[in-house]
């Protein structure tokens, strides 16, 4: 203990992986076959997470470019993270994400820095690393969750695609009904974070300042400030996939492109 903040020790961690090794070997019992991913992927976890803190430690102490380094290593990963999660995507989306994650968190990390915290010098690691971490985690589960339903919805409405389109109507006419609830599907998360934060639940941001012994009052500010973040950049990187890529669903004469095409 250091202040009024708890510190975890080996054996905190042991037990915390033994929880998560008492309900894989609950999913065994009853054959729901998901328990060695579980386990394998909280071990995962700690490794990365611990691994992360090392970095960050060092990040922290060193020059502004290991900070940019290390929040373009993040952008990267996410890139590949969303591409991995998203289901019945065609290939070569990689620019178009990328594209989207650069544009909006510089934007965001800008209006969050310069505006709001406004912290010497605007680059400090303490907040921009894990600020990027935070919203990029939020943007890829969305943009993963947006990318496949948007690809699902347009192969459903393929009858109404090419009415659509055989009626006069342009390609961004007949996509728009998939491209928006596509993006309300992938901020349905955000919304609802928004919605119960400080009624129903404490979120990860706000609680772990509290036990790390910091002002509750303080902590929900941060916390508010990073919610209002994850919501505009959600919004802002759905939307701007959407736009780019929209397009991969139909011909260069308008017409609609079968998913074996694309």
């Amino acid at each position: 203990m250091t202040g009024a903040s708890y510190d975890i020790d080996v054996w905190g961690l042991l037990i915390a992986l033994a929880m998560v090794a008492a309900a894989a070997a609950v999913s065994g019992l009853l054959r729901m076959g998901i328990g060695r991913t579980m386990l394998w992927s909280a071990c995962r976890a700690l490794l990365q997470l611990c691994a992360m803190g090392v970095i960050m430690g060092f990040v922290i102490r060193s020059s502004p470019r290991l900070v940019f380094a290390l929040m373009a290593a993040m952008l990267v990963a996410a890139v590949q993270i969303t591409l991995s999660k998203a289901k019945g995507v065609p290939k070569g989306l990689a620019g178009p994400v990328l594209l989207s994650l650069v544009v909006t968190m510089l934007l965001m990390l800008a209006l969050v820095t310069e505006l709001v915290v406004r912290p010497h010098p605007w680059y400090a690691p303490q907040l921009v690393v894990p600020l990027t971490g935070m919203l990029l985690g939020n943007t890829v589960s969305a943009l993963a969750v947006g990318l496949s339903r948007f690809y699902e919805s347009m192969d459903e409405r393929r009858d109404e695609i090419d009415t659509m389109l055989a009626l006069g109507a342009s390609p961004w006419e007949a996509a728009r009904p998939s491209i928006v609830s596509s993006i309300r599907l992938g901020l349905m998360p955000t919304t609802s974070s928004l919605a119960s934060a400080g009624i129903v639940t404490v979120p990860g941001m706000m609680a772990g300042q509290i036990i790390a012994g910091g002002d509750p009052l303080g902590a929900a500010k941060y916390q508010f400030v990073i919610l209002s973040a994850i919501a505009a950049l959600t919004l802002v990187a759905d939307s701007l996939i959407m736009g780019m890529v929209y397009r991969t669903c139909f011909t260069r004469l308008d017409q609609f492109r079968p998913k074996a095409l694309r």
